[in-house]
Order: structure tokens, then sequence, then C-alpha cells
């Protein structure tokens, strides 16, 4: 089955408005409807001049905090937003004011994933939240076709995803929030996103985890989102494109943790190979674009041994690439 990225770029995806329970075509209509990255409203700004040329900037030097969460030395302030935004080769147009609007919706939003960790793990890892304290999202909200910052979309009330271009989206916020401490994450880890797209997942994870790999199908996507990390000082994120079928099997010891942000009719064969002994893969399985898709979790036992558990029920865009012409394997 082959499927049009225009398809795919009207579709919702990640972690839906519901992140937690699978949609009806009306909900996924309700998503589409929201999905508009460029809508101008009072706070809105305009596209940045085409060919602007964008200075050099020095990263933002990265310190670590006792729970063990790299957190930023360099307050996030305007002047360090637009440095970023450089430094990443992404034009904006964001004023002071607007900026200063959007970094007054952040604290709403932090009770938000808290309350929200809170009623579905019984407590909210501190770790998760100084994480979502540490990366901004603001700087993840960009229209990749357009050429253009969304940044005015940012710490929204109703949480939902974004698309930024190219068949490709920024997830919801609270999705994100339960993938993150559904993973666990640990100092030592080693971890592997499968669908990089805005690069706010991998971020996060960077903030706790030793080093972060993601990888990404979508070229355009890929290549702009690659250029984004280094702005921040995020030295710990490597990122490349390619098909998240076949994983990343060059990093050496394999992974604590695979984590697809995109829907898999099967689970990959190699990524089991890759996950260590410990570890845990989080996948969501089912059908493209319709109801019964569930977020499962894969352990690998110290023998080797793979357990899985249904966890919850979610609504993701398809995987794309070989998941799409390989048949699953017998037994899978």
């Amino acid at each position: 089955m082959t499927l049009d990225r225009r398809t795919l770029l009207t579709a919702a995806a990640g972690l839906a408005v519901a992140p937690l329970a699978g949609c009806d075509r009306a909900s996924l209509d309700r998503i589409q409807a929201r999905m508009n990255p460029t809508a101008t409203g009072s706070t809105a700004a305009p596209a940045a001049a085409a060919g602007a040329t964008p200075s050099p900037v020095a990263p933002v030097v990265q310190g670590t905090v006792a729970t063990g969460v790299r957190a930023p030395q360099r307050p996030w302030t305007y002047e360090a937003f637009g440095e970023a935004m450089a430094g990443s080769h992404r034009p904006q147009a964001i004023t002071a004011a607007q900026f200063a609007e959007i970094q007054a919706r952040k604290p709403a939003a932090m009770a938000r994933i808290h309350s929200y960790l809170e009623g579905k793990f019984g407590s909210a890892d501190p770790a998760v939240m100084a994480a979502f304290e540490s990366v901004p999202r603001d700087y993840f909200h960009y229209a990749y076709a357009q050429s253009a910052s969304t940044a005015f979309n940012a710490y929204e009330s109703n949480p939902k995803p974004w698309a930024i271009g190219h068949g490709s989206v920024l997830s919801d916020y609270l999705g994100q929030a339960y993938m993150t401490q559904l993973a666990a994450p640990k100092p030592t880890d080693v971890t592997l996103e499968i669908g990089t797209g805005s690069g706010f997942q991998s971020s996060l994870l960077s903030r706790v985890v030793r080093d972060a790999y993601t990888i990404e199908i979508i070229e355009p996507i890929g290549q702009a989102v690659g250029r984004i990390f280094a702005p921040l000082g995020y030295d710990n994120v490597h990122g490349r494109v390619g098909d998240g079928y076949f994983g990343w099997p060059e990093v050496e010891g394999g992974f604590d943790t695979i984590m697809l942000t995109c829907v898999a009719q099967y689970a990959p064969p190699e990524l089991f190979r890759q996950l260590k002994p410990g570890g845990k893969l989080i996948i969501p399985i089912g059908q493209p674009f319709r109801r019964g898709q569930v977020l499962y979790v894969y352990t690998k036992d110290d023998q080797g041994r793979v357990h899985s558990r249904r966890d919850v029920g979610v609504f993701f865009i398809p995987m794309t690439g070989a998941m799409q012409n390989r048949p699953q394997p017998q037994g899978g």
C-alpha cells in the first residue's frame, strides 16, 4: 500500500487531541481543522522576508541540575530566541511583545502537564517536568514549507498537534509528556526515536539521557530539523535522514529505549535486535488512519526474551518506507 504525502500532511499525527484514546472520523476531522500552523490572529506574526541571512551564534552552554536533567545556564530571552533561530537558519518575525505573551502561557501549560501525568501515572516524574521546563517549546513551532516561525502557537490551553510542513507535525505536549514518562529515561540511557518530526521529543529525552538518536524519513524535515539542536547546545542529540524500520545498527551497544512516534502495522524485527537487555520498545501498532491503534510496550529481559503489554489507545500517522511494502514476519 502507498500513501500520498499530501494525505499525511492533512491527517492527524503524533498523539492527537485526546492523546490516549482512539479517534473516529469525526475526531479526525476536528484535528485536521485545527492543524493550521500559518493561521493568524491577534498574536500571530508575519513570516520573515525570504532569503534572510542568519548570523552565527554560539551554543547555549548547558549545565546539569541536581535532578540529573541538563538545564540551560542562559535564560531563554527574546534575544536568545532570535540568536538560536538565526543559528538554525530559520527566519522568524516574532516581536518582543509576542514572545512575552508566549512565555506568559508556559506556567499554565506546565501545571497542565503535571496534573495530566499525576492522573495517568499517579505522580509526575520530576525529571520529565524538569525536561519540559528546560526545553523551549516555542523554538520547535515552525512551518518549514513556508519558512516561518509559528512560535505564537506554543503552550496553547487546548493541547493539539501542529503541522510543520512536508507531512510532519509537532505532536501535542500532553501526549509527549506521557510518552516521555512511559520511557522512564535515566542519565545513563541511550535512546532512539523513529520519526524526528519537529525534534521536540528527542530534545526532551536528551535533557535526561546520555545520548538521544533520532531518525526522520522525510528528507526536507530531517535536514532542516538536524540544524536546530546545536544552537541550543544539545550536543547529545544525533539525527539523520533514513528509514527507521532498520533502526540505527551502527550505534554500538544498542539502545535502552526505542520510541516510535508513528503507527506501525507490526514491530520491525531489527528494532528488537538493537534493544539492550532490560530495554524498552514503545510502539503504536494498528492500521493507518483507523480506530483501534494501540500503544504497545515491549521489554527485553536479561536472557534476551521479549515481553509485551498493551498500554493505551492512541492515534498516529503511519510509518512509511519499508513498513509499507514488507510483509509482517511469520510469528511477528
